[in-house]
């Protein structure tokens, strides 16, 4: 059992620091985002509202107030690395790796999580 929580607790803290690094440069390096966002094809509107959305997203994971809660940020976490995982390979920008990474740090807190915080 202590092998998963220290399994938990160490893929969530690399999870969140994934998430608020985002985050941060998503507020504070917007032009440059802007410019991934487009050569994706994705439109620049919904740059801020995804920051704010992983924000909570984090928030609904550590805060633990609500098991429904926490189930849709994790689907929603998913979702957003396999599109991010995606759309970096169909442009081979190279930068899938990250996307890559952060979904298995988000697996590993998911499944250690159900055992270690149900």
């Amino acid at each position: 059992m202590k092998f998963k929580k220290i399994a938990f607790w160490l893929s969530t803290a690399l999870l969140t620091a994934f998430m608020l690094f985002s985050v941060y440069n998503y507020f504070f390096n917007h032009e440059t985002i802007a410019g991934f966002f487009e050569a994706m094809g994705y439109p620049t509107y919904v740059i801020y509202p995804l920051a704010i959305a992983k924000l909570l997203g984090l928030l609904a994971i550590w805060g633990n107030f609500s098991k429904w809660l926490k189930e849709w940020a994790y689907a929603g976490f998913f979702f957003n690395f396999t599109l991010a995982f995606f759309a970096h390979y169909m442009i081979s920008d190279g930068q899938q790796m990250g996307a890559a990474m952060a979904l298995i740090f988000l697996l590993i807190s998911y499944f250690t999580g159900k055992q270690v915080r149900p």
